[in-house]
């Protein structure tokens, strides 16, 4: 199957389904000496970890990652790291019910369209429990670029439905089981998310990303563009539906003499670029915005067709998320780390030598 690699000089591969024995990912391209253990990689798993709340799905994954390859006395060797996550609570009796229907909302329909056939517990290739694989990869890119380049990756649920987080207080996000960086909205997203769960409904979310440190030069002018490049991760997600860098789609109300970010002895005077400028980052804190749509497996009948044609009403059943927003902040987070490795890595190898004529001016506003 083509698709399940992303980067050039970071590159990573994932393989599993959700219902086979475990799902796994190979990353190449990692430099050597950088020191990495299973519990770096375990605490950004826990994050998106299901079932730690009654919020999410109840599928009760341990996700713990082991470490195939690539680690010898404590640090990486520059070789293919593999690692490795077993599949320890499935229920494929579950779907036992849609193996000859197409569920709304899902890929059913054009997998089998695209395969000839699938597997069609819990989505197989195409399900969410894919991610956890970008998760433990994303930890070591991480965990290079906080401690070589100081820059540090925050993603956060920004709306849950009609519900906006009003108030920014960072030591709230890992506080609450909504990643919510407002205590108080985070109160009202969970009885929203109670009246939902009683209708068999589910809801749409916003997640909003920042990334500080940020080093100059990342990305290319032309189809490598940083924002480009993060945009199709972000997009590789499950259930994106949309991308936005910086002002997004405010920007079709702004004027030039508006959102052009000025240039200062001082540091950049704002932000509205979203920290890239002509597909290259310009030191300023990268700022993402992701839609993400409605969890498709509920408990309300809808109209839809089998194998044969027939018309018939799905009721879908099993164990899921009714707003798929809340587990993916850890995933937005390595998507992130990932496009920036690989682009740091590229910009090294290509323009390590280089010294720009003017210094670096500051990223902050």
């Amino acid at each position: 199957m083509a698709g399940s690699s992303i980067g050039e000089l970071f590159r990573v591969s994932t393989f599993g389904e959700s219902h086979g024995p475990a799902i796994g990912a190979l990353v190449d391209g990692c430099p050597p000496g950088l020191p990495l253990a299973e519990a770096d990689i375990q605490i950004e798993l826990d994050r998106r970890r299901p079932g730690q709340s009654r919020h999410t799905t109840q599928r009760q994954e341990a996700d713990q990652v082991e470490i195939l390859s690539g680690v010898f006395a404590g640090v990486t060797t520059g070789t293919p790291i593999g690692l490795l996550i077993r599949n320890t609570d499935q229920r494929s009796q579950d779907y036992g019910k849609i193996k000859d229907s197409f569920r709304p909302g899902h890929a059913d329909y054009t997998y089998l369209q695209k395969y000839g056939l699938r597997d069609y517990r819990g989505g197989g290739r195409s399900s969410a429990r894919e991610t956890a694989t970008r998760v433990a990869a994303g930890a070591i890119a991480r965990k290079y670029l906080r401690e070589r380049l100081g820059t540090e990756i925050r993603a956060w649920l920004a709306q849950m439905g009609p519900i906006h987080a009003e108030a920014f207080d960072s030591a709230q996000i890992d506080q609450n089981p909504f990643f919510c960086p407002d205590a108080a909205a985070a109160e009202r997203m969970a009885e929203y998310l109670d009246e939902l769960r009683k209708a068999g409904d589910s809801i749409g979310a916003r997640v909003d990303a920042r990334v500080t440190g940020m080093p100059v030069g990342l990305g290319e002018p032309v189809f490598d563009r940083l924002e480009a490049d993060a945009a199709k991760a972000l997009m590789s997600i499950n259930a994106v539906k949309a991308v936005a860098v910086g002002d997004g789609f405010a920007v079709v109300e702004q004027r030039g003499s508006e959102h052009g970010d000025a240039l200062t002895p001082r540091g950049f005077a704002s932000n509205h670029a979203g920290g890239v400028l002509g597909g290259i980052s310009s030191g300023q804190d990268l700022l993402f915005s992701i839609a993400i749509k409605p969890t498709s497996s509920i408990r309300i009948p809808r109209p839809s067709i089998d194998l044969h044609g027939e018309v018939i009403d799905i009721v879908t059943t099993g164990r899921h998320d009714p707003c798929v927003g809340i587990r993916a902040v850890p995933i937005v987070e390595a998507m992130l780390a990932l496009t920036l490795m690989d682009h740091y890595l590229r910009h090294r190898a290509q323009n390590g030598d280089v010294t720009p004529p003017v210094a670096p001016i500051s990223g902050q506003c």
